[in-house]
């Protein structure tokens, strides 16, 4: 059990800081959490209670398919080519119910709470809801492979990007 304990530590200290380097947009920090054969996604909601699973056949909020997707939206926000970024808002994440639901081999499948307060143009807004990932581990270190993150309130009334999830 003390092993367990001890991971459960650590998984829930890569996540805070991963978060953490997200609100300080320090997005090499922040990307070299993630795998190059990273698949990141946030489905949409096809019912009140159903999202879509598939993201190459049903509808995503986002999907990168690897971790390029993602480096070149950090890209664009970085060098202000994205208009929807600019200004970028202030961000807070909070995570919490961190929870390991399986181990294979390397991997840990981890879920969590999320809840992103932000500010942007003096509007203060949030997005919540649940994240999945998995977790690859060798040597001491810790990458992110899989992030699925479940919007709970998806009814956007502005934009929506990585840095809000």
């Amino acid at each position: 059990m003390k092993n367990n304990a001890e991971l459960q530590y650590q998984i829930e200290q890569f996540l805070y800081a991963n978060a953490s380097k997200c609100d300080q947009k320090k997005w090499d920090e922040y990307l070299n959490d993630f795998d190059e054969k990273l698949e990141f996604h946030v489905p949409q909601w096809k019912s009140e209670h159903e999202y879509t699973t598939n993201p190459k056949r049903e509808m995503s909020l986002i999907y990168y398919s690897n971790r390029g997707g993602l480096e070149d939206r950090i890209f664009r926000v970085e060098t202000e080519k994205s208009s929807s970024a600019y200004p970028l808002p202030r961000t807070l994440h909070q995570i919490s119910n961190v929870r390991i639901v399986g181990i294979e081999g390397d991997e840990i499948t981890v879920e969590a709470g999320w809840d992103t307060s932000y500010i942007r143009m003096e509007i203060v807004n949030r997005f919540f809801g649940v994240v999945h990932y998995r977790i690859k581990r060798n040597a001491e270190q810790f990458k992110i492979t899989y992030k699925q993150v479940i919007l709970m309130n998806d009814k956007i009334n502005a934009v929506l990007d990585f840095y809000h999830i």
